[in-house]
């Protein structure tokens, strides 16, 4: 974003009133509201911009091995607007190795995708399970200044109470034990058997 003299002249006498508040004129004030909507103006405008040329990109680079040429030059170009590659660009570069641009921009794209992966690292804290524990030795509590904890007496061992062997369950008796079967009354030997009549 580049300003013109006038431009200038206003964010001189801004700065200055930031730094030393001091009462402002009116057309002071107007001037500084003009520059502030200047600037908000040319912020957004070159993120449409950004916006169009990250598409534009992205269209190239699916039209590839075609559009080598124009997928270069727009990633040159993106790179010096502050784009960071991603993995597809990584894979569209080493696609196109053997072409002398590429090599040079996969080499450029590298080195930016490691200081991408550097700075996530560093912005992650140490994991709770890599921390020195309090209970080890030489843990915390060995440092200066630090509170050992304090150590608890052995206890007594304490009569236990004795084991309650467990009693043999009865079997279940089967539905035969339950109920048993009824027998037919056999026949009473005082009573002679009939004989039949024949004819």
């Amino acid at each position: 974003m580049a300003f013109g003299a006038e431009e200038l002249r206003v964010l001189r006498r801004a700065l200055a009133l930031a730094l030393h508040p001091s009462p402002v004129s009116a057309e002071d004030l107007q001037d500084c509201l003009r520059l502030a909507e200047s600037v908000d103006e040319a912020a957004r405008e070159g993120a449409r911009l950004r916006a169009f040329l990250v598409a534009d990109l992205a269209r190239y680079r699916a039209a590839l091995p075609g559009t080598a040429a124009g997928y270069l030059l727009l990633l040159e170009e993106a790179l010096g607007n502050g784009y960071r590659p991603n993995p597809d660009d990584l894979a569209a570069l080493r696609a196109l190795r053997g072409n002398p641009s590429a090599a040079t921009l996969l080499d450029r794209c590298r080195v930016l995708a490691e200081q991408d992966v550097r700075a996530r690292l560093a912005g992650r804290t140490v994991p709770s399970s890599r921390t020195r524990l309090l209970a080890l030795p030489g843990g915390l509590a060995s440092d200066e200044g630090v509170k050992k904890p304090v150590e608890k007496p052995a206890a007594q061992p304490q009569s236990r109470p004795p084991v309650k062997t467990p009693r043999p369950e009865r079997p279940i008796p089967t539905p035969g034990e339950v109920f048993p079967p009824k027998r037919k009354p056999a026949p009473s030997p005082t009573n002679p058997p009939q004989q039949l009549a024949a004819g």
